[in-house]
């Protein structure tokens, strides 16, 4: 017997809720869904109402089935991970909760498996990094070939320019030996990271960010506040430690640039913060424990257009940069098997670096 679809007035306390709430006849029609499931499905409760449970997924199979289990009152409520997958439209990775809920007929709650999500969007970024560092790689390559060509032949030309207009001509030859020296310096900068070998020894975190702190108020003596967050009992790792100096270094002068006015008007401030983060998976591996470090500025943030390309070779928001700190940065995480990430709005900008510990 199929159940009446319950009135929404007497359900509009489940609009409140964050997670997305269906409700669900014996026969398997769809009689409710709260707004949460709404923005969830992106469809319309009236929409919703028009289908069954099992025409919303590609594989509701999964679904349905646990909801036949939880009528037959098999289980008080039956909790399962599922991918749903809907035509047109990204799969969603969501924790299942369904329940047998009398008259209302079955409730199925649906939350976003946060994740899952972040898993993908991590496998997403290794994977375009590996093709960016790969085409860079190349076409630094392509590049610096002709450019020895460019510099000899200009130089050459030089030998030959007449006496008579050697002031005047050497002008130009020389604008050609310069900007294919400027190409050469670029090209070695892109190819600089696959030429380094990684020296492996102990590293003690807080070592390295003393380090970069160091230099920081050294380059910066005045206006610029670094203030340190650590966690002491953070053991060391293996690593190396020039590399992670580097990586910090190149994210932390990123930052001081962008504090400009900050650091005219006296209000600029970074932080250095260390925490252990625990059962953590970075590049598909699983790690019981794991460095969390925190660079943390109160800039103007980094601006939209770019927040999503900002590891990306050449890429940069500051008028004149070679846009390399970044990836280079990420390089060197990704050689020590981590990650590393970006939170950025108005007043605070904060890149999170994932590392495995022992």
């Amino acid at each position: 017997m199929t159940v009446a679809a319950p009135r929404r007035d007497g359900l509009a306390g489940l609009d409140l809720l964050a997670s997305a709430v269906l409700l669900v006849d014996a026969g398997g029609a769809i009689t409710f869904a709260n707004a949460a499931c709404e923005n969830l499905l992106e469809s319309s409760l009236r929409a919703l109402q028009r289908q069954q449970l099992h025409t919303l997924f590609l594989n509701a199979e999964e679904l349905t089935n646990l909801c036949e289990q939880a009528l037959a009152h098999k289980y008080a409520d039956l909790r399962q991970d599922l991918t749903l997958e809907r035509s047109g439209r990204e799969p969603l990775h969501v924790h299942s909760i369904v329940s047998e809920a009398g008259e209302w007929g079955i409730v199925i709650e649906l939350r976003e498996n946060v994740q899952q999500l972040k898993l993908d969007r991590e496998e997403r970024i290794l994977d375009q990094s590996q093709v960016n560092k790969e085409l860079v790689r190349n076409l630094a390559h392509e590049i610096k070939n002709p450019l020895g060509g460019i510099r000899g032949a200009a130089q050459l030309l030089e030998l030959e320019l007449p006496a008579l207009h050697l002031t005047q001509l050497r002008e130009y030859t020389q604008v050609i030996i310069k900007e294919a020296d400027r190409l050469q310096t670029l090209v070695d900068r892109l190819l600089a990271p696959h030429r380094r070998p990684h020296i492996v020894g102990d590293v003690n975190i807080h070592e390295v960010l003393e380090r970069v702190r160091s230099l920081m108020l050294a380059e910066f003596p005045a206006g610029l506040t670094i203030r340190r967050d650590y966690d002491a009992s953070i053991p060391e790792f293996r690593g190396d430690k020039e590399q992670l100096i580097q990586t910090v270094l190149n994210i932390a002068h990123n930052a001081a640039q962008a504090l400009s006015e900050q650091i005219v008007a006296g209000d600029a401030q970074l932080i250095f913060k260390t925490r252990v983060a625990r059962q953590v998976t970075l590049a598909k591996v699983r790690y019981g424990l794991a460095l969390d470090l925190h660079i943390i500025d109160n800039g103007p943030g980094i601006p939209p257009q770019i927040r999503d390309r900002i590891f990306y070779p050449l890429v940069s928001g500051r008028e004149g940069g070679s846009g390399l700190g970044l990836t280079l940065a990420q390089t060197f995480v990704q050689q020590h098997m981590g990650v590393i990430e970006c939170e950025s709005r108005p007043g605070f900008t904060d890149f999170r670096i994932l590392l495995p510990l022992p």
